[in-house]
């Protein structure tokens, strides 16, 4: 159901401290702490006497003092301590420790073979530590739906001609044609759209007057995250191998979906843009914005989990679906090759 050799966002960094947080992914459950350096722990949520989360327990320098007979865990979940036997530690007192770091303001997570967790491997943000970049603080949202509906949600540039009428809509969204790529990390669904008006979430925010061309590019990739671009260019000046000029304006946003278990979600984003990198005004109407959208998918993805999940007929498919179905075929592929191999 899962590839779990592989990063997944665990939460916002400023979100863990020195207290013991209750989390669970990919259907596992996990405590995680910081230690007395700032560094993160990540271990497995159950004490191997009676399964007392530990999360229940005290923090003690950079280890767990279960809450029901004592026994105490390093960052490693190696038992050091057994208070009522001291000197016959029990030989299986262990519990699994998680790859876990912070980048990019975010708590990375690696669920797998914890001998496989290259920090390398963590998704790249371009020009994050550029200073003509801004970003917003972002977000995160439960969603009570299976992961793969919000990325094949996150696949779908149509949608927004329904959904998002009132941010991300405008002229060509619901027919005009899309194109689709396959990449060595996932699939790209885009389309440029001439001549239109930029959509509202957009209008205040280019640094032109007029129409414009506009690019939607919706990427996803291994194993659920999405960068979809938006690219806004005076009229004329758009289209594929054309370079951007000084006014052209470019937002990504990047969407981490970390699953909590089959019918749940943890849906983290933030955006990305190459203007105005120090105007919190603007961060803040991007953020509020998203935030409203992002509600918007909610409301349908949950309706869609609980229809799909025991439906009374047959469902069909339609050709904006084709990204979907490839991204899903991709990620089968992977899991399967990883369960063969492990």
């Amino acid at each position: 159901m899962y590839l779990k050799n592989c990063w997944y966002v665990a939460g916002w960094s400023k979100d863990y401290g020195r207290n013991l947080k209750a989390e669970k992914y990919l259907g596992e459950n996990i405590v995680i702490y910081r230690k007395q350096d700032g560094a993160p722990a990540a271990l497995e949520d159950a004490c191997p006497h009676r399964k007392l989360p530990l999360s229940k327990g005290t923090l003690n320098e950079d280890s767990i003092i279960c809450g029901y007979h004592g026994l105490t865990f390093n960052d490693k979940g190696q038992c050091t301590d057994s208070p009522t036997q001291r000197g016959m530690e029990p030989r299986r007192a262990a519990v699994k420790s998680y790859p876990i770091l912070d980048k990019y303001r975010l708590l990375w997570i690696w669920m797998g073979n914890p001998e496989l967790a290259d920090p390398d491997k963590i998704f790249p943000i371009d020009n994050y530590e550029s200073p003509t970049w801004g970003y917003t603080d972002g977000g995160v949202m439960d969603i009570k739906c299976n992961y793969l509906w919000v990325c094949d949600n996150l696949l779908d540039p149509s949608h927004v001609a329904w959904v998002h009428v009132t941010s991300f809509a405008g002229a060509g969204t619901d027919d005009e044609p899309l194109e689709m790529e396959k990449t060595d990390r996932g699939v790209i669904v885009s389309r440029w759209l001439k001549g239109g008006s930029p959509s509202p979430y957009y209008a205040d925010l280019v640094k032109f007057d007029g129409n414009c061309d506009r690019l939607q590019h919706y990427e996803m990739c291994v194993p659920a995250i999405a960068l979809n671009k938006s690219i806004y260019t005076p009229e004329g000046t758009g289209g594929h191998g054309k370079a951007h000029i000084d006014t052209t304006y470019i937002n990504i946003s990047y969407n981490f979906m970390t699953p909590l278990d089959e019918d749940n979600t943890r849906y983290f984003w933030f955006q990305h843009r190459n203007t105005d990198p120090n105007d919190k005004d603007i961060s803040a109407k991007m953020n509020d914005g998203a935030l409203m959208a992002f509600l918007e998918d909610k409301e349908i993805l949950e309706d869609v989990h609980l229809g799909m999940k025991n439906p009374a007929t047959m469902n069909i498919d339609l050709g904006l679906d084709s990204g979907a179905k490839q991204f899903r075929m991709l990620l089968k592929c992977k899991i399967e090759e990883e369960q063969d191999n492990s």
